[in-house]
């Protein structure tokens, strides 16, 4: 019979979906999803099928999946979707994968967005903090901007899938924007520095590195932001940035620097200073 054999693992054609997960060198819930995604079943199918045999073209299918990810990709690769902020996301190669910390980046924003106010997001990715303020947010008008054409056709893809009115520019930070000016600008910006050794360990290693590292110290995109930011604030206005876990107390020096009032920093569910920023007066 057809088989797919990989670091030790055999999927034969006509085995159950129950004895995969009984012998599968994969966590149960890892196989569940790519089981759904490789034979188009719902939760509840897996389940009420899971005594149903393979098919030589179904186990072909789910074994080079698995193959995947025991080599290491992210299962939000695989399967081309991650949801964030309860909508989902297409996600590829070209972006990173929404995380769920940068959720709070998206909590904060909201809480001082006006009404009909107007919100920059830089760097915008696969556009999930664009497109997660836009859904909740439908009378704001959202820009978001990427210096990455691949990844803008991820994101407007993303806005149309989720009903979310945003404007897409490409653009190098700032450069685009002439004299334009938001309610609130957020960020999540590259912020790992440029030796990590965490960016040669676990999904990172699949992300785009331009998305991850500014190739420095981590800190020089923030610094632009930063300096860049009163240009494009109304008065009032705020400046809301992710970063990485240690680097809270250089950014909230750099709002300093540049004049930023109610300067503070925000953790997140793991109790980690994730977010920082600060609000503009003139």
């Amino acid at each position: 019979m057809p088989q797919e054999s990989h670091s030790g693992f055999t999927l034969i054609a006509g085995d159950t979906l129950a004895a995969l997960l009984r012998n599968a060198p994969l966590p149960a819930l890892e196989i569940r999803i790519l089981a759904s995604h490789a034979l188009g079943l719902t939760r509840v199918q897996l389940i009420t099928q899971s005594e149903r045999p393979l098919s030589a073209e179904e186990a072909q299918s789910l074994a080079e999946l698995i193959r995947r990810r025991l080599a290491g990709e992210p299962i939000a690769y695989i399967v081309g979707q991650r949801e964030f902020f309860g909508l989902p996301f297409i996600v590829s190669s070209a972006v990173l994968i929404p995380r769920p910390e940068t959720e709070l980046l998206v909590e904060l924003a909201l809480e001082r967005l006006p009404q009909d106010g107007r919100v920059l997001d830089l760097g915008t990715g696969s556009g999930a903090i664009a497109v997660a303020i836009a859904h909740q947010r439908p009378d704001a008008s959202v820009t978001a901007l990427d210096a990455s054409a691949d990844a803008l056709v991820i994101a407007r893809k993303n806005a149309e899938h989720n009903h979310a009115g945003v404007q897409f520019l490409h653009s190098d930070w700032y450069a685009a924007l002439a004299e334009e000016r938001f309610d609130i600008i957020v960020s999540n910006p590259p912020y790992i520095e440029k030796n990590d050794p965490h960016l040669s360990q676990g999904d990172l290693r699949f992300e785009p590195a331009d998305a991850l590292t500014d190739h420095a110290d981590g800190l020089s995109d923030l610094r632009i932001i930063v300096a860049g930011a009163a240009r494009h604030l109304v008065e009032g206005g705020w400046l809301l940035m992710e970063h990485g876990y240690d680097q809270a107390e250089a950014v909230r020096a750099l709002l300093h620097s540049q004049g930023f009032a109610q300067v503070q920093s925000w953790q997140d569910l793991a109790g980690i200073e994730r977010v920082s920023g600060g609000c503009l007066h003139r």
